[in-house]
C-alpha cells in the first residue's frame, strides 16, 4: 500500500500561519476556525511519530489510531448523587466483570458516601475519582471534603468545575481554581469541566466562555501534568440531546489551540480533552471517531454496566484500516 510521506502532506498544509486572539472567536462557527484546524492539523504532522499508533494484531493489516493529541484515551463515569449500597453493589458486579479495552484509562466517581464500599470491591482495573473537593486541608468546614481524605480512601482524581457546580451551586473560576491547584499539589488528578450555556452558545460565545474558564484553570494550576480537560455543553447534560460529532470536534480543536497558543505545545499534545453531554452507548463510536475527542466523561449512562463498557469499548473506534 503506497503511503504518502509526512513531509509531503505537511507541505500540502502550508500557508501563513494566523495569530491567535480569542475576538475571532466569538462566533459559533466563525470562519476563522478553519486556521485553528490547519493550526491543529499542521501540529499534527509535525509531530506524527507521538501522535500515530499503529497496532500489527492483524496480518497484513495495520490499526492507525486517530488523535491529534498524544495522550491515552480516558473514560470517566460520574455517578452524581445517585444509588444505593445495593445499586452499587450490582454496578461494581456488572464492571467487575465487563471487559475493557486495555488501552484505556478508566475512572468512575461515585458519591462520597460509597467511595469505601467502591473502592474496596471494584477491580484495580477501574481507578476511584471524586465529584468535589475543598480548596485547602480539612479543619472548620460544615459538610466538605478535603483532598487529604480523598487519598485515605484512595481516590486518585476528582472532578471540579462540572457545570452543576457552577450553574446550582455557585461555584465561580477562581474558586474552582483554587480547588484544582491545591488538588494538583497533593497529586491527585484533576478532571476539569467546561461548557458554555444553551444561550451562550445561541449567542455565539461558545469558544469565549470555554476560553475563560480554561484561563481560569491555567492562571491557578502549577502544573498541567495529572489534568483532563472535559468539555461539557450545558445545554446537552442530562437532556438527551447530545453535540454532533461535527460540534464536538470543533470545540475539542479550538481548545487544544488555546491550549497550545497559550500554555505550551507539549501541554496541547499531552492534554486529553475528552467529551460530555449525554454520551451514551449508541453515540460514542461516532465521537470517538473524531481526531481531538480523547475519551468521554458520562453521566447516566456510567450507572449501567455493560452501557458504560461500550463506551470504553468505543476506543475501537478510533482504529482505522490503513
Amino acid at each position: 500500500m503506497a503511503v504518502a510521506s509526512t513531509s509531503s502532506l505537511a507541505s500540502q498544509l502550508s500557508g501563513p500561519k494566523s495569530s491567535y486572539s480569542c475576538p475571532q472567536f466569538s462566533g459559533l462557527r466563525p470562519s476563522s476556525l478553519n486556521s485553528v484546524s490547519l493550526s491543529t492539523t499542521r501540529s499534527f504532522f509535525q509531530n506524527v511519530d507521538s501522535h500515530l499508533r499503529l497496532s500489527s494484531s492483524q496480518k497484513g493489516c495495520r490499526a492507525v489510531v486517530t488523535m491529534a493529541g498524544s495522550g491515552k484515551f480516558f473514560v470517566g463515569g460520574n455517578w452524581k448523587c445517585n444509588g444505593t449500597k445495593d445499586s452499587i453493589s450490582k454496578l461494581i458486579s456488572d464492571l467487575n466483570s465487563a471487559k475493557l479495552e486495555s488501552d484505556v484509562d478508566v475512572v468512575v466517581a461515585p458519591p462520597f458516601l460509597y467511595i469505601d464500599q467502591v473502592k474496596s470491591s471494584l477491580t484495580d482495573r477501574i481507578e476511584i475519582s471524586a465529584q468535589n473537593c475543598w480548596t485547602g486541608k480539612g479543619g472548620a468546614f460544615t459538610g466538605e471534603i478535603s483532598v487529604e481524605q480523598l487519598k485515605d480512601l484512595g481516590c486518585k482524581w476528582v472532578i471540579l468545575g462540572h457545570s452543576e457546580r457552577r450553574h446550582i451551586i455557585g461555584e465561580n473560576d477562581e474558586f474552582i481554581g483554587k480547588k484544582a491547584a491545591y488538588a494538583l499539589s497533593q497529586n491527585i488528578g484533576v478532571i476539569a469541566c467546561i461548557g458554555e450555556l444553551l444561550e451562550e452558545r445561541e449567542a455565539g460565545k461558545t469558544f469565549d466562555v470555554c476560553f475563560q474558564q480554561l484561563k481560569a484553570f491555567a492562571d491557578a494550576l502549577p502544573s498541567w501534568d495529572n489534568v483532563v480537560i472535559a468539555y461539557e455543553p450545558v445545554w446537552a447534560i442530562g437532556t438527551g440531546k447530545v453535540a454532533t460529532p461535527e460540534q464536538a470536534q470543533e470545540v475539542h480543536a479550538a481548545v487544544r489551540d488555546w491550549l497550545s497558543k497559550n500554555v505550551s505545545a507539549e501541554v496541547a499534545s499531552k492534554t486529553r480533552i475528552i467529551y460530555g453531554g449525554s454520551a451514551n452507548g449508541s453515540n460514542c463510536s461516532d465521537l470517538a471517531k473524531k481526531e481531538d475527542i480523547d475519551g468521554f466523561l458520562v453521566g447516566g449512562a456510567s450507572l449501567k454496566g455493560p452501557e458504560f463498557a461500550s463506551i470504553v469499548n468505543s476506543v475501537t473506534s478510533k482504529k482505522v484500516a490503513a
